[in-house]
């Protein structure tokens, strides 16, 4: 992730604005994130961004991880545990890392983006993250709005 930018208080400030779309697409398409691929596949399929809001890290399915983790996509172990380690050691520094990139589908949460910063959080003691949430369509939105109420900032298409 870039560390030019304050992804963390930019993201706050586009959930204020009703402009999550476009900063999801920009932080994914950032230095360091480089995953302009996943930020096309999102733009695409969702209708709507919520957040930022606080999740608890536990709701959060992984899609990256070590090899011995129930995750779709195995990350080298020396990849991912130096990865962790530094954040984790720049979570102790007080970083506020930025959110991480979910979405809610069949009233479940999957985690596109931040497969390393959750887990660094988890390692810090930490038990929740802000996250930008993606709906594909209403009935989404709307189920995720019961479950877990309207949440902090704002939504943007």
């Amino acid at each position: 992730m870039s560390t030019d930018i304050d992804w963390a208080d930019a993201a706050h400030r586009a959930g204020e604005q009703d402009a999550l779309g476009p900063w999801v697409r920009e932080f994914l398409c950032s230095p360091g994130s480089d995953n302009a691929e996943l930020a096309d596949l999102l733009m695409g399929r969702m209708a709507s961004w919520h957040g930022p809001v606080p999740l608890p890290i536990d709701l959060l399915g992984r899609l990256a991880g070590p090899r011995d983790a129930p995750v779709l996509v195995a990350v080298e172990d020396h990849e991912w545990r130096d990865d962790v380690e530094d954040l984790e050691r720049r979570l102790a520094e007080g970083w506020q890392p930025a959110p991480v990139i979910v979405t809610f589908r069949d009233g479940g949460f999957a985690l596109e983006d931040g497969n390393h910063r959750v887990e660094g959080l988890r390692r810090a003691g930490r038990r929740e993250t802000w996250a930008v949430v993606g709906f594909e369509d209403e009935a989404d939105r709307e189920l995720f709005e019961v479950r877990h109420g309207s949440g902090a900032t704002g939504a943007g298409a």
